[in-house]
């Protein structure tokens, strides 16, 4: 009776140590980033500490399609821009831009019924839900701004962007 006793409270011993290293793990993670919470759109966008005080730029993306007419008919959407902190007027720093489409729009995009963009290459996909696709733009980094070699490496190193 007293083995089971203390084969139970080893293993709950076991299992409380488990959980508490899996917490400092997962804290000392997070406790590295800083998330931008889109509520809209249904996204998180995590950044590195060093963007704290970002801010958020909304825009519209541009295309156009044709109509059965063959006539151009404009298409645009959001496009939300995560500005750096230290961005100015005098030394722009560069954004990190997220195209936002709906699934419909992005099928379209995808089956190149959409048109007007100057690069070759479409957008390509951050991440999606139910109701949006998350994408970054051709050639967004072309202008080589301060800050594009971090801007690459926040997105292709990690997953920064999750959905809900």
């Amino acid at each position: 009776m007293k083995k089971n006793i203390i084969v139970i409270i080893l293993c709950l011993l076991i299992v409380v140590a488990a959980v508490s290293i899996s917490y400092i793990i997962f804290s000392n993670n997070k406790s590295d980033t800083i998330e931008y919470r889109n509520n809209k759109y249904g996204f998180i966008f995590e950044l590195p500490k060093s963007w704290r005080g970002y801010s958020i730029i909304e825009e519209k993306w541009k295309y156009f399609t044709y109509d059965s007419k063959g006539q151009e008919v404009p298409v645009e959407g959001p496009e939300i821009f995560i500005r750096h902190p230290k961005w100015t007027s005098t030394n722009p720093h560069q954004d990190i831009p997220i195209m936002v489409f709906t699934i419909d729009e992005w099928n379209l995009l995808q089956d190149g019924k959409y048109f007007g963009q100057a690069a070759p290459i479409p957008p390509s996909e951050l991440g999606h839900n139910s109701n949006y696709v998350f994408a970054l733009p051709p050639r967004y980094n072309f202008a080589y701004l301060t800050g594009w070699e971090e801007v690459e490496n926040i997105i292709s190193n990690n997953t920064p962007l999750h959905t809900f």
